[in-house]
């Protein structure tokens, strides 16, 4: 038993963070007058998606996009309320009560204000959060070297993860503004393509982006834990 734990230790994927371990099929007796085996895959080049190719990069963009705006979106109902909670907290007194206020005065179509805000801009952060997550990842391991790459992996998974969610909050910001006053301001336009141009009519371009520092301030920081804590895990 333990010859076999130290085989599978030794042909472990995450061994290292940076590496792909390679690990070959092996024919194993495990039962008396059983035989298994591993598949023998054949690997087509077309198909095949090497760490750090434009390939990798762009599906690690694209599982971004699923991840981040489809759930994102799935609840908005409830982010709905808590920015109604955080704004008028004498009308909206609790959850429960600001999903009935919201049943009451608007219906259920009232629930998923600002649902096209919240896909198009967690998608875009998505794809830059997990996309350029590995683009860093790569660029920054480059530059320390294989072996400092490897002593200093946290440091570079918290790097890597704080210049991604950067650009990220860039993307995301604009999108985040609409959704606010969609949700939030009473008379306010329903549609986020009417929300766009009334906003930069009325204030610019800072009217997208002057909540950027606080979005960054609340974003950095727990992707820098997400992504680390990940990591580590996966190890």
């Amino acid at each position: 038993m333990l010859q076999s734990l130290l085989e599978t230790a030794k042909s472990n994927p995450f061994c290292s963070p940076l590496n792909v371990a390679h690990c070959e099929a092996s024919t194993q007796n495990l039962v008396p007058g059983r035989t298994i085996s591993a598949a023998a895959v054949a690997i087509n080049p077309e198909e095949s998606c090497a760490f750090g190719s434009n390939k990798y990069f762009a599906l690690c963009g694209l599982g971004g996009i699923l991840s981040c705006g489809i759930t994102h979106t799935m609840v908005v109902p409830l982010d709905l309320v808590k920015c109604r909670i955080q704004v008028d907290p004498a009308k909206y007194k609790s959850v429960f009560h600001g999903f009935k206020v919201t049943l009451k005065e608007d219906g259920m179509k009232g629930l998923a204000k600002g649902w096209a805000p919240t896909f198009f801009g967690y998608s875009l952060q998505g794809l830059c959060k997990f996309g350029l997550y590995e683009v860093f990842k790569v660029y920054y391991s480059n530059i320390l070297g294989e072996e400092n790459s490897y002593i200093y992996r946290t440091w570079l998974y918290l790097a890597a993860s704080a210049s991604a969610e950067f650009f990220a909050d860039i993307a995301l910001s604009p999108m985040e503004s609409a959704k606010v006053r969609i949700q939030t301001q009473p008379g306010f336009v329903s549609t986020l393509r009417e929300a766009l141009p009334i906003i930069y009519n009325a204030e610019g371009m800072n009217g997208f982006y002057k909540s950027l520092v606080p979005l960054w301030m609340r974003q950095i920081p727990y992707t820098m834990m997400k992504f680390a804590c990940f990591e580590k895990t996966i190890e």
